[in-house]
């Protein structure tokens, strides 16, 4: 089938299924031909449809930042999706899960911006410029495309795949981290689930959000101060079982954790 996309249409069906924590099927199996152009426009429709519940965007999440996931779904950049301050949670805690569909859970260094940064030419080194504090994070994803079997433009039309979001509660300066090098040791119940360190974000967690403010200059947008940005995943994603999860970072950049009921 090559029927042109209703983007409005798909917007509301990944709204609902938001909502009612139903999957749908894959929206590239009715729309075999939809491009990521596409799909950002209806994810920008499906923004429009979260804020008229009165929530308010606070950022943006940065996906697909690992060159495994990039080759697995046959893309050769990053995506991103908005997050919303409905979803934000304090490090400590507890959260549902029940309010998902099948979630997932990430360790992630979260940049909170000063200065607006507007592409294109943006740097990493612009990016720590710009950059207020950093802080560790969790970002829980949760596909609503049915058992997670999605293509790029699945994924980007979903928000990139975003749920919500746990931020720790100590900052941390940029001219305290070797962003390259800060580790990671990310931990269910005491059990350690992933080791990581920062190079596995695009060599440089700088450099994703450095993309994504060249990203946006294509629409003319431009990441503003006062925002928060996800900067990717360190590690795989893991299931989102019930328990008690910590992301500690190396020295610096302390730690997060969150319980999942």
């Amino acid at each position: 089938m090559n029927e042109k996309p209703n983007v409005q249409t798909i917007a509301q069906s990944l709204y609902d299924a938001f909502e009612n924590k139903q999957a749908i099927s894959p929206i590239t199996e009715t729309y075999p031909s939809l491009t990521a152009e596409d799909a950002y426009q209806i994810q920008r429709e499906l923004t429009k449809l979260h804020q008229q519940q009165g929530r308010q965007v606070i950022g943006n999440k940065i996906g697909l930042t690992s060159e495994g996931i990039q080759k697995q779904l046959h893309v050769y950049e990053p995506d991103f999706g908005v997050m919303f301050s409905d979803f934000a949670f304090e490090h400590g805690a507890e959260i549902d899960s029940k309010r998902m569909i099948y979630p997932r859970i990430e360790a992630e260094i979260a940049f909170l911006l000063d200065k607006d940064l507007r592409g294109p030419n943006v740097t990493a080194a612009d990016v720590l410029a710009a950059t207020k504090a950093v802080v560790p994070s969790f970002e829980i994803i949760d596909s609503r495309i049915k058992d997670w079997k999605i293509k790029i433009s699945d994924t980007i039309a979903d928000n990139g795949s975003h749920w919500g979001m746990v931020i720790g509660s100590q900052i941390s300066t940029v001219e305290r981290l070797d962003f390259r090098h800060v580790g990671l040791v990310l931990e269910r119940d005491g059990k350690v689930l992933g080791t990581a360190a920062g190079a596995a974000v695009l060599g440089h967690p700088a450099r994703s959000v450095a993309w994504l403010a060249n990203k946006l200059s294509g629409w003319g947008e431009a990441l503003k101060a006062g925002s928060i940005v996800l900067s990717g995943s360190l590690t795989p994603a893991f299931d989102l079982l019930p328990g008690h999860y910590k992301a500690s970072f190396g020295e610096g950049l302390s730690s997060v954790e969150v319980n999942i009921k």
